[in-house]
């Protein structure tokens, strides 16, 4: 009977104990501050990771911050060299009569396309976006149509596009989340470009002096931060996407991104966006767990020319930790069994889980550092027999 009573007693302690690590786990995850906004989040575009969010996955009018989708379909017409900085497209009718902001072009100029990017960028001109939309997708019919497909290649799944400029219209809808997609993958892929974010004043030549200047606060207030994008309507409300770069003993050039939407005034957008900027980066401390190309396992390969493949990732692999926890990170491997050749470089191989007691931080994907190629037969038939054994 005693032994029975301190066998209980015993398993009693040990699950107030386990209760006590979970919470001591769960709180000391860092509470963002109070954010007056509709929706918001801030991501770790360094570790590809969400620091905090609030209804990042409601629908919400966009407003300008649709010409982040135009830049990138711009962008990637300049990479394929359907069109270059230096070339001048015509300004339309309909381009010229745009409501909204605009750079105050007319159909009497030839807009190079330089100017009409720093227009739709730096004054969110809507009659540069339109000037752009036509000379990229031929009409903006076509353009929408391109943005949609593009929206969909990213996996920005709640997204809608109806125009390219952000004019409210039903049906023209995305959410947070997807909008991180779009920022990230913008700086991601068309690095060459980010400067047109950072520009503070621009005006066209023989344009008005008015609506010169970037709406971006955050640009005139923190060094650090070097874009992207404001927007604004009687319905979204003021929405802000801001990144920073700043740099620390442990990583230089660490980036985050912050989306704030639906806020009540141009100065609150910047200042909620301020908010979540410095509190993601004193909050959490960035790790470097593996370096880039390292291999973090090297699992067998069946039927191959190689015994082994190397599997990690092409960048460097780091997460963001609560401040201070930096010691209490742990590391899983979860991958399926056996890998067979052929096995292409870059091919998916297996998932790495980051985590911090009972709370996962992050999943990263793994992939293949170096190809292998298939056996000859006679390899192919031995480890055929092997695996057919095994």
């Amino acid at each position: 009977m005693i032994f029975f009573l301190k066998y209980i007693f015993r398993r009693f302690i040990a699950i107030i104990f386990l209760i006590c690590g979970f919470g001591f786990a769960f709180a000391q995850m860092p509470q963002p501050p109070e954010i007056a906004a509709r929706s918001f989040l801030i991501i770790d575009v360094s570790a590809n990771q969400v620091l905090a969010q609030k209804d990042a996955n409601t629908p919400v009018e966009p407003a300008s911050l649709t010409k982040l989708m135009t830049a990138y379909l711009v962008f990637q017409a300049m990479e394929s060299k359907k069109i270059n900085l230096a070339q001048t497209l015509p300004v339309s009718n309909r381009a010229w009569k745009m409501p909204g902001s605009r750079m105050f072009i007319d159909p009497k100029m030839q807009v190079p396309v330089e100017d009409l990017i720093k227009g739709m960028i730096v004054q969110s001109g809507n009659d540069a976006t339109i000037s752009l939309a036509e000379g990229v997708g031929g009409s903006v019919e076509k353009f929408v149509q391109l943005m949609n497909m593009q929206a969909k290649a990213l996996g920005m799944k709640q997204t809608s596009y109806k125009n390219p400029e952000g004019l409210t219209e039903a049906g023209h809808t995305t959410t947070a989340h997807d909008l991180s997609i779009l920022a990230t993958r913008l700086m991601q892929d068309f690095p060459m470009h980010l400067h047109f974010y950072s520009i503070k004043k621009y005006r066209y030549s023989g344009t008005p002096l008015a609506n010169d200047t970037n709406r971006n606060l955050l640009l005139f207030r923190d060094p650090t931060v070097d874009g992207l994008k404001t927007g604004h309507t009687d319905t979204a409300g003021y929405c802000l996407i801001a990144t920073a770069k700043r740099d620390f003993p442990n990583l230089a050039g660490r980036r985050l991104l912050a989306i704030v939407l639906g806020a009540s005034s141009e100065v609150s957008r910047a200042n909620e966006a301020q908010k979540l900027i410095n509190w993601g980066f004193t909050a959490f401390d960035a790790v470097q767990l593996f370096a880039a190309a390292q291999p973090i396992i090297s699992p067998a390969v069946w039927k191959g020319k190689e015994n082994t493949v190397g599997v990690g990732r092409p960048q460097a692999i780091i997460v963001a930790a609560p401040q201070g926890q930096a010691d209490r990170i742990k590391t899983k491997v979860e991958r399926p069994d056996p890998f067979v050749a052929p096995i292409a470089l870059g091919q998916n191989m297996a998932t790495l889980k980051v985590f911090i007691d009972n709370r996962t931080l992050l999943d990263v994907p793994l992939v293949s550092l170096s190809p292998v190629e298939e056996a000859g037969i006679f390899g192919r038939a031995w480890d055929a027999l092997r695996l057919w054994i095994k």
